[in-house]
């Protein structure tokens, strides 16, 4: 991997990790992979950033798919495909269990492994004219089982079927039908929506925005009406100096000025 290949820039409140191997439409390697755990590491001791964007930088595409020039030597051997599956995990578990939210700003082709990556954001904020496609049984595999329960969650058993049986690619259109998108704007200003929109999550509380993940993660887990982990959660909100803030702005008709990190 070159230092530009994946990168991390901070410019608070937004961290950016940003995909940068044009050459090959930012595919994705193994040692991208293992790049992202770190930097989100990074993020999170960062108190200055409230949002996580991930983008394609100026590749003019999100992530076309996995790196196969590597497949040969990375799946040689089941112990070998273990290994690279663990590392491919690591980075989207990362993603998905980052306190702080992430959003995937796709323009240009979203496919294979660039949709397990934007699977495993919150939110998702394409231009017209990306592409999807989720393809390993173009390549005699199957979806991993964290990617398969972020596909499924999202859309649905059936659709995730539709879309994984047929390896078609489709359009960002019907990306936005099957319920992968959150927001759809122009061709390439997917950056521009998700900066926008990160702004627009920052200006509140993030111990409200934070616990929002949590309680809806729970929720996703299981946890019921009385789990006690959903109690202690609602309860301990009403403890945080983003309440008192939160009230005390609405009553005297100002912005509140929340400072949780």
């Amino acid at each position: 991997m070159s230092q530009s290949s994946i990168r991390l820039e901070i410019n608070a409140p937004v961290g950016e990790i940003i995909l940068n191997k044009p050459g090959k439409r930012n595919a994705l390697s193994v040692d991208m992979w293992a790049a992202i755990p770190e930097m989100i590491q990074r993020i999170i001791a960062a108190d200055a950033v409230k949002v996580v964007i991930l983008h394609g930088g100026d590749a003019g595409a999100f992530a076309a798919g996995a790196d196969i020039s590597e497949f040969s030597t990375i799946y040689s051997t089941p112990e070998a495909a273990a290994q690279s599956g663990e590392t491919i995990a690591a980075a989207l578990n990362a993603i998905e269990h980052c306190p702080k939210p992430v959003i995937a700003a796709i323009d240009g082709a979203c496919v294979g492994g660039g949709m397990s990556l934007a699977m495993a954001a919150d939110l998702r904020v394409a231009g017209e004219g990306a592409r999807f496609g989720i393809t390993p049984a173009r390549l005699g595999i199957v979806y991993p089982a964290g990617d398969m329960r972020r596909l499924v969650t999202a859309i649905g058993a059936s659709r995730a079927k539709d879309i994984l049986f047929t390896a078609r690619i489709f359009d960002v259109a019907e990306a936005n039908a099957l319920g992968l998108l959150n927001r759809v704007v122009g061709k390439g200003e997917a950056l521009a929506a998700a900066r926008a929109l990160g702004e627009a999550v920052a200006a509140n509380s993030q111990w409200s925005v934070r616990a929002i993940k949590q309680m809806v993660a729970g929720v996703e887990a299981g946890w019921e009406d009385t789990s006690p982990e959903a109690a202690a959660l609602f309860v301990a909100g009403f403890c945080s100096e983003d309440f008192v803030e939160g009230y005390s702005s609405f009553l005297e008709k100002r912005p509140a000025k929340f400072t949780f990190k």
